[in-house]
C-alpha cells in the first residue's frame, strides 16, 4: 500500500481491514483518555504505513526509523529523522521501515503525535 493513501486513522484502518471503533478507557481522565486514543490511533496509522514490515529489535542490521519532535516557540514541530539499529528508548510500535515513512507520518500525524506526546 503506498504510504501515501494513508491519510487518516480510519485510512488506516481500512487498509488493514480492521474495524475503526475506538476503545473507550473508561477508568482515564480526559487528558489520559486523549493521550491513549491518540497512541492507538498512531499504533494504527504505523502499522498501515509500513505493511508487512515489522521491526526486529535483535537485528542490529536492520535500522528502524522514528520521527523526533521539538517544542519551539509555543508549537510543537517535527524535527528530523532518526534511526536505531536495534534497541530504541522511544517505542517500537511506533517505529518505520524508512526515512521517508517516518518523516510522513510525523507529517501527516502531527496532531496526534501531538496529543499522544503532551500534556494539557
Amino acid at each position: 500500500m503506498p504510504t501515501k493513501k494513508i491519510k487518516s486513522y480510519e485510512a488506516a484502518c481500512k487498509a488493514l481491514n480492521q474495524d475503526p471503533t475506538l476503545p473507550e478507557f473508561p477508568a482515564l481522565s480526559a487528558a489520559e483518555k486523549k493521550a491513549a486514543i491518540a497512541h492507538y490511533k498512531l499504533v494504527i496509522i504505523a502499522k498501515a504505513l509500513n505493511g508487512e514490515w515489522k521491526p526486529d529489535w535483535g537485528d542490529w542490521g536492520q535500522d528502524k526509523y522514528f520521527p523526533w519532535f521539538d517544542f519551539r516557540d509555543g508549537r510543537f514541530v517535527f524535527n528530523s529523522v532518526n534511526y536505531f539499529y536495534s534497541y530504541s528508548y522511544l517505542g517500537s510500535r511506533l517505529c518505520f521501515r524508512d526515512r521517508d515513512t517516518a518523516k510522513y507520518a510525523a507529517t501527516q500525524f502531527i496532531d496526534l503525535y501531538n496529543d499522544y506526546y503532551l500534556l494539557e
